[in-house]
């Protein structure tokens, strides 16, 4: 109930108190898509990009949860790419606490269960941090996060996603057999916690794989 109330809240906010759109707004969002970067402030290029990185941190944790839910995590996965947020508090809302890993691992599970995927987005997101924070100019950032409703509910959405990584954290450390408090205290750090939590964790459990694969033939044998 409670991330319906915030998704609800959320649309509310951006729909009726947010500052009003611009009519340049469009405009902004294909150049940011396209990199025609000349004349936006680099704080604006920086966060946008980060927009994109944040889907596919979710993503590293998403497609592993999805097993032994009832609800897939695809459809929410790839919406929020496209709206952040907005797209992945229904997924919290629907899902059930799943500390478990059931199956074959797919390509697609291979690839954002790797450590490598985690350290290719830190290295991105390291470089946009450091553009965006060397070369950006802040005063005309806070007017624009004041003026316009891009900017305003763009911010917002990045906020939101540093904070509700947590919710699926505990389920994902249980998944690789992880219970160091240090990993809490890392991945508690906006943005580069949960980057650098995705660039140490280990591969999901062989042993959860092994115990998968167990026939109940094996496990009488094991009882004998």
């Amino acid at each position: 109930m409670f991330y319906w109330l915030l998704w609800l809240g959320l649309i509310a906010y951006a729909t009726f108190l947010a500052p009003p759109d611009r009519p340049e707004t469009l405009t902004l969002i294909q150049n940011l898509s396209t990199g025609k970067w000349d004349g936006i402030n680099p704080l604006v290029i920086a966060l946008f990009n980060l927009m994109g990185i944040w889907p596919l941190i979710y993503s590293a944790v998403l497609y592993a949860d999805e097993r032994g839910q009832q609800v897939r995590a695809f459809p929410f996965a790839a919406g929020s790419f496209a709206v952040g947020a907005f797209a992945l508090l229904p997924y919290l809302a629907l899902r059930k606490s799943n500390p478990t890993f059931v199956g074959e691992k797919s390509w697609l599970i291979r690839v954002m269960d790797s450590v490598w995927t985690g350290r290719v987005l830190a290295l991105g997101a390291i470089a946009l941090l450091g553009y965006g924070l060397t070369q950006g100019d802040w005063a005309d950032f806070i007017h624009q996060w004041q003026t316009s409703k891009f900017i305003h509910v763009m911010s917002l959405d990045f906020c939101l996603l540093c904070a509700l990584f947590p919710v699926l954290l505990r389920d994902d450390l249980a998944r690789h057999n992880l219970s160091d408090r240090w990993f809490w205290a890392i991945a508690l750090v906006p943005l580069l916690g949960p980057l650098v939590y995705l660039s140490l964790r280990p591969p999901l459990s062989a042993l959860m794989s092994a115990l998968n694969e167990f026939t109940p033939t094996q496990e009488i044998s094991l009882e004998r």
